[in-house]
């Protein structure tokens, strides 16, 4: 069975750059959005970062900061549920 099979709401292939904000010393991890939807969305990320179970997610061409919670993990993608969003922190340089 498909993997989007599962899915309740149909993802919008994208690609955004942006960045993963952890707020742990201030760290940041650049990603691409690969695809997205009102509810949450498909990352591609260094595959050695470390990237926390909760951050916030900076969007510039969305000019928002979503509050991210992950739900999968694989190699280099992280799947993410959107739980809110934020103004972008004052201390990112973006």
């Amino acid at each position: 069975m498909a993997e989007n099979e599962h899915r309740e709401k149909h993802r919008q292939r994208v690609f955004k750059g942006a960045t993963i904000l952890t707020g742990v010393t201030n760290s940041e991890v650049t990603c691409t959005v690969r695809n997205m939807h009102d509810g949450g969305a498909e990352l591609k990320v260094p595959i050695d970062a470390r990237v926390p179970d909760q951050f916030l997610l900076y969007v510039p061409t969305d000019g928002i900061a979503y509050k991210a919670v992950v739900r999968w993990r694989r190699e280099d993608r992280i799947g993410i549920m959107f739980t809110g969003t934020e103004p972008k922190p004052h201390w990112h340089y973006g």
